[in-house]
């Protein structure tokens, strides 16, 4: 069986002019991202305060700012666990994930600069060059790709929900790298992406990147089939 990745790494810096109640919070939603946290795991103030030595006070309110968001819910007074998500959120997350995404790929379309376009098939060549079996590092390129074309698309509120979504992704469970045939067909559709954007077609970029995220979604319901 595949070990587990550690919970959270590390203490928390207290550099950089981020509150340390914010620094905790953020640990906490990369821990998510990177498949650390997943649904029905138990979260309590206490060992996170322990791993990320700090105290238990700014490690309250990051978990009441994930409860707040609906990422954690009461664990019968046992402290909080990760939400699962039930098919009908499923839907409506990769529903709003293909508007935005499609939207990103079309404004990239009209603002992308060149070394822009080059980071993208930088980062799509890192994708065909990790190895089959490590598809945790292939989700990791994955996001890289999408959040390099939400930067290109010149918009901080586009950006800013984007990466909201990807925490709400998070809580989805295993990548759907892991489904048979989905690593081939992705970089197919990254590279038909990315040639789009570079020609400033953004009717194509946009039609391409929302066909994309429905590919996505067909892959995670067959993930949840076998859950």
């Amino acid at each position: 069986m595949a070990r587990r990745p550690a919970k959270t790494g590390g203490s928390i810096a207290r550099g950089g002019g981020v509150a340390l109640g914010e620094a905790v919070f953020r640990s906490l939603c990369e821990a998510l991202q990177a498949g650390s946290y997943r649904a029905g795991d138990r979260l309590r103030e206490e060992e996170v305060a322990q791993r990320l030595k700090v105290s238990r006070t700014p490690v309250r309110e990051a978990l009441g700012r994930l409860a707040a968001r609906g990422f954690v819910e009461p664990a019968g007074g046992r402290g909080l666990i990760v939400r699962n998500l039930d098919i009908s959120e499923v839907l409506e997350l990769y529903a709003m994930r293909e508007i935005m995404e499609g939207a990103a790929a079309r404004l990239a379309a009209e603002y992308a600069s060149a070394p822009e376009v080059d980071a993208l098939h930088d980062i799509e060549q890192a994708f065909v060059e990790t190895p089959a079996a490590d598809a945790a590092e292939m989700a990791r390129l994955n996001r890289n790709f999408h959040e390099a074309i939400c930067r290109a698309a010149r918009n901080r509120y586009l950006d800013n929900a984007s990466r909201e979504l990807q925490d709400w992704i998070a809580l989805l469970g295993p990548t759907t790298f892991t489904v048979s045939g989905r690593p081939s067909s992705s970089h197919g559709e990254h590279q038909a992406i990315i040639e789009a954007i570079a020609a400033r077609d953004g009717d194509k970029a946009e039609r391409l990147a929302r066909a994309h995220i429905r590919e996505a979604l067909r892959c995670r319901l067959k993930l949840l089939q076998k859950q």
